[in-house]
């Protein structure tokens, strides 16, 4: 439950700071900005700054699963922020509990139930209500938010999905917070690599300049890559990967309120129809 609230707060917080600087220089900071809080929390927690008495078979892993859920899903994510916006991308996410069994069926041989298949129906049907309206005078129905953006959130929740299951594979028993550190470490090399080979480096000087970017980047690091991923491995170590997703996809519930708030973003009966039938399919998907 907890993770849900971090990760409302997180999407809110970097929702802005990405329509303001891009999603290059969002990603990389807040991966720099939640190392350093993971630094300073294991170092006093377990003696130890940076995960050397990691496995290599953590590392592995993890580090796969941090370029499979960072640098793949995240980037995805922000990337469809400011194309359908945080609340939108956040239903779309609930796509990822289903696709977190489907993975931990195949990879960690967890149980599948059949009427996991009702629940899936019901994900999809939500999601379809909320992004799908017909306009009056309109024969045909339309999609309310741009297709790049749908596939872009799309490939956000995939990119979840296989991350948690990875992580769950890579961590064992080993301390989550230093299995983030190992997630985070990883993806930060993989989007400094990247912003290299694309000469975006000047993007991500600018953004220490940009103060409200900057002050959400924070933010969001703070709730997401440090308590946010951390809980949310607490939860799949401690429980079945697809009932911790679960209550983690609460998100696009508890961020419709927040959004109108902060960002007066108007909200149809039908996309809160659609969140919460979306959240009860996936509920269902793992009763």
């Amino acid at each position: 439950m907890l993770t849900a609230v971090f990760w409302t707060v997180t999407a809110l917080a970097f929702e802005g700071a990405t329509k303001r600087v891009g999603s290059f220089a969002v990603n990389l900071l807040r991966l720099l900005f939640g190392f350093v809080f993971l630094s300073a929390l294991t170092y006093f927690n377990r003696g130890l700054a940076f995960p050397s008495d990691a496995t290599s078979h953590a590392w592995i892993w993890l580090g796969l699963s941090g370029v499979v859920g960072f640098i793949l899903g995240d980037y995805f994510l922000f990337s469809s922020y400011p194309l359908i916006g945080s609340r939108m991308a956040m239903l779309l996410m609930t796509l990822a509990p289903p696709i977190a069994t489907f993975f931990g069926w195949l990879v960690l041989g967890e149980t599948m139930k059949l009427k996991g298949l009702a629940g899936m129906l019901l994900v999809i049907s939500g999601i379809a209500i909320a992004i799908w309206n017909k306009p009056n005078g309109e024969k045909k129905m339309q999609l309310k938010f741009p297709v790049r953006g749908l596939i872009y959130g799309f490939l956000g929740a995939l990119g979840q999905g296989g991350g948690i299951v990875l992580s769950k594979y890579g961590m064992g028993q080993y301390d989550a917070f230093a299995a983030t550190q190992i997630r985070v470490f990883v993806a930060m090399i993989g989007f400094a690599l990247i912003i290299t080979f694309l000469k975006r480096w000047r993007n991500v000087t600018r953004t220490f300049k940009n103060k409200p970017a900057l002050r959400g980047i924070f933010v969001g690091s703070f709730f997401g890559p440090f308590l946010g991923v951390s809980f949310s491995l607490i939860a799949v170590q401690h429980t079945n990967t697809g009932v911790a997703a679960t209550i983690m996809s609460i998100v696009p519930v508890l961020i419709i309120l927040p959004a109108v708030v902060l960002y007066k973003q108007k909200v149809t009966l039908s996309e809160i129809v659609g969140a919460f039938l979306s959240v009860f399919g996936v509920a269902l998907f793992f009763i």
